[in-house]
């Protein structure tokens, strides 16, 4: 039953008409993952048509075995930093190992149900790192844009920069029309002809203009990396040693991690567009078994691409069977014109490769997190320099960690940790906190309310309040603790230190413990130490359990009357027969 949910159940009600809309969102898609391939493959610092054979292999893949109906996978913007830096510095044999490790480790994060986990990255991560990734791709397209020569390509943003300006001085004015008429062409394409793809025309338009009014002025794919091939890619197995694993086991997992990000991400587009929902554990399996297999026919790794994925559903997809014509129209254009996609400019592909940029900068979201000034902000900003930078992995890393201790921060803030009283004024007498003033509070009874969750950031706090205020030994501390909704392993310990040292001198009882907080004293045998007579589920029967332990010596002549009951022990009465009276 679950074997044919997976392979058929997403064909439920699939007619030939279906398969028509399938076909027309496919071919269209796969005319617009073309250019992009080339150019995401020449922005990471490798051949162009190691972006096709992406396109094909991992996008027939990713929609055979992913989790979300409408799905386009190839290679994307985001991966270009990652990717360019594994090349520069490892080489490209390096990159197709790095591919395959994040290939097998998505697929464990699928195995092991990982998928819901990646919406717990924070939003202020993402857009940082994405905005960063954007400003990366978009001054690397400006030497070509330029048509500068002699540019040595660094992995450091701030030499890339100096190099440009250092080679200003060699702007080709062909190379900047050629980028002008494609950036026109690829601006207007979509408000003059909707339905066709403004990059194909772009780089149509101005490949022509190319030829035709100034050839062999400005550099061309062929020019830069030969003649691309019309044959199909040959089967590669990586060379794999224990060594090699080890140098390149934190690119692969940023690979990962991008991936994974950027391909659930699409698939909540996806689902919001078409009202369907994706199977998050799947994709990542989909887009595992795609990144181990496209790395052995010399592809590069791929993910879900939001905007492919926006087009397919615009264009009538209907079922996976879009996103595996979409590949297999790439792959039928690689066979019969790839060896004319050389004569494309490079002043071509850098205004599509910009045009990227500028679209996948979530500028209004960022601009809108900076003006909150919030501790998100700082998370934003932070990750977004370190990316531009420094480099994406560090920049993940950093940025998730500052995410959590200044969440951790702002939580241990909601803390309240307040000494409180009956309010006998209340129909209910609740226990409220205003009660308490320095002429009205029981020095043998202190009641603390504590409100927000118990956690490493917090604990240390809660201990010194209590201890700091119980200095002068009363004979039973109650906890409040109805509006404590969890409580970790170092809070309990902090806690346990608490009831330890009050108990060599006191009772330490506790009223209205949730069941979170509950099971962890009962696993701990913190619970068990206390004693089980010592939790109440109300406070009430907490309060009258610690009159019953009162020293009533000490409450003679006592001018506190923090309880109503203080009135009779202060004269030395039984205050019980005086309630009954």
């Amino acid at each position: 039953m679950e074997k044919k949910s997976i392979f058929t159940g997403r064909y439920a009600g699939y007619s030939v008409q279906s398969f028509k809309k399938d076909v027309l969102s496919g071919l269209v898609v796969g005319i617009i993952a073309i250019p992009l391939g080339m150019a995401f493959a020449i922005a990471s610092g490798v051949n162009p048509e190691y972006g096709i054979y992406t396109t094909i292999i991992a996008g027939i893949l990713i929609s055979l075995f992913g989790g979300s109906k409408f799905q386009i996978g190839g290679p994307t913007g985001a991966f270009i930093p990652i990717l360019f830096a594994i090349v520069l510095t490892y080489g490209y044999e390096s990159l197709l190992l790095a591919g395959f490790l994040a290939g097998i480790m998505l697929v464990l994060m699928g195995i092991f149900k990982l998928g819901s986990l990646i919406k717990y990255i924070p939003r202020p991560v993402t857009i940082g790192f994405t905005s960063g990734i954007a400003v990366l791709i978009f001054v690397g397209q400006i030497a070509n844009f330029l048509g500068l020569s002699n540019v040595e390509k660094h992995e450091s943003f701030l030499m890339n920069v100096k190099e440009i300006i250092l080679r200003m001085d060699t702007i080709n004015i062909y190379s900047v029309l050629t980028a002008v008429i494609c950036l026109i062409a690829v601006i207007l394409t979509p408000k003059i002809l909707p339905k066709v793809p403004g990059p194909l025309i772009g780089l149509l338009v101005s490949t022509v203009a190319a030829i035709i009014f100034f050839p062999s002025e400005v550099a061309t794919i062929g020019s830069a990396f030969g003649e691309i091939s019309n044959k199909l890619p040959e089967f590669h197995f990586p060379e794999i040693t224990f060594e090699r694993i080890q140098l390149l086991i934190g690119p692969a997992f940023v690979i990962a991690m991008l991936g994974g990000i950027e391909s659930l991400l699409s698939a909540v587009v996806a689902d919001g567009m078409t009202g369907t929902k994706h199977n998050s554990n799947r994709e990542l399996i989909g887009q595992g078994v795609a990144n181990m297999v496209t790395p052995l026919f010399g592809g590069i790794p791929a993910t879900g691409a939001i905007a492919r994925t926006a087009t397919n559903i615009k264009n009538g997809a209907v079922s996976p069977f879009s996103g595996i014509i979409h590949g297999s129209v790439v792959l039928l254009v690689l066979v019969l014109f790839a060896p004319y996609a050389s004569a494309i400019p490079l002043a071509s592909m850098a205004p599509v490769l910009m045009i990227v940029a500028w679209n996948m900068s979530e500028r209004r979201v960022f601009v809108s997190l900076l003006k909150t000034k919030t501790t998100d902000s700082l998370v934003l900003l932070v990750t977004f320099l370190l990316t531009v930078f420094v480099s994406l992995t560090v920049a993940v890393e950093v940025g998730l960690i500052a995410a959590v201790i200044l969440f951790a921060k702002q939580m241990s803030e909601q803390l309240i940790i307040a000494k409180a009283l009956p309010d006998p004024e209340h129909k209910n007498k609740r226990v409220e906190t205003h009660r308490v003033t320095n002429s009205r509070d029981c020095p043998q009874i202190s009641i603390f309310n504590i409100e927000g969750p118990l956690f490493f950031g917090s604990a240390q706090t809660f201990e010194q309040s209590i201890m700091r205020t119980i200095h002068y030994k009363p004979n039973i501390l109650l906890l409040r603790m109805g509006k404590v909704p969890f409580m970790d392993a170092t809070a309990e310990a902090y806690l346990s230190s608490i009831v330890k040292d009050f108990s060599t001198h006191g009772t330490v009882i506790f009223s209205g413990m949730n069941p979170h907080p509950l099971s962890i004293v009962k696993k701990t045998g913190l619970y068990d130490y206390t004693g089980e007579e010592h939790f109440f589920e109300h406070t009430g029967e907490a309060i009258d359990f610690s009159l019953e332990q009162l020293d009533r010596n000490k409450c003679l002549s006592c001018q506190h009357f923090a309880f109503e009951e203080c009135t009779a022990l202060s004269a030395g009465l039984d205050y019980k027969k005086t309630e009954e009276t």
